[in-house]
């Protein structure tokens, strides 16, 4: 995407940005130089670009679909709060956090392959009933028939740390 500085007398220290037909106007004051400015453009684009992808990913689409692999794989008696899609997860996927009913799948998720989007869904499901990685949780898990090939998607990928 371009990129337009716009440098103002009026401005003493704040930086921001916007786009505008598809330009990304950045607006800062005129005393602060281009070397002290990048740092800050790379982070305002890096914000605007994560709030982009967030605002393309349906939460409710992926309620929806934890509902039915809720009736398919735990016979509907999983109970949340809330599930959404999220940009701050880079080191994981997923997560759950079982005492406030809370599932949050990262949104580099979104451009896998469907059944590896359902693996990781159903694997922060089961944390609502087994809030550790032992044998009862992989059980459950393991209902669903594509979560080998899911993880092996994933270790190929270098995503998934080999765990038993």
């Amino acid at each position: 995407m371009e990129i337009k500085v716009v440098r103002s007398k009026k401005r003493k220290k704040t930086v921001s940005a916007r786009e505008v037909d598809g330009v990304f106007v950045v607006q800062a004051p005129a005393d602060m130089n281009d070397q002290d400015l990048q740092p800050i453009i790379e982070n305002l684009q890096q914000r605007w670009q994560k709030k982009q992808v967030k605002a393309e990913l349906d939460d409710q689409a992926l309620h929806r679909r934890a509902q039915e692999l809720n009736r398919e794989y735990f016979g509907g008696k999983l109970k949340w709060k809330s599930i959404k899609w999220v940009t701050n997860q880079n080191s994981r996927f997923g997560s759950c956090t079982p005492a406030k009913g809370t599932i949050r799948l990262s949104h580099r998720l979104a451009a896998m392959p469907a059944f590896v989007r359902d693996y990781v869904l159903i694997h922060e499901m089961a944390h609502l009933l087994e809030a550790n990685h032992g044998p009862q949780f992989w059980k459950l898990v393991n209902r669903y028939p594509k979560t080998e090939r899911a993880r092996g998607y994933l270790m190929a990928v270098g995503l998934e740390e080999i765990e038993d």
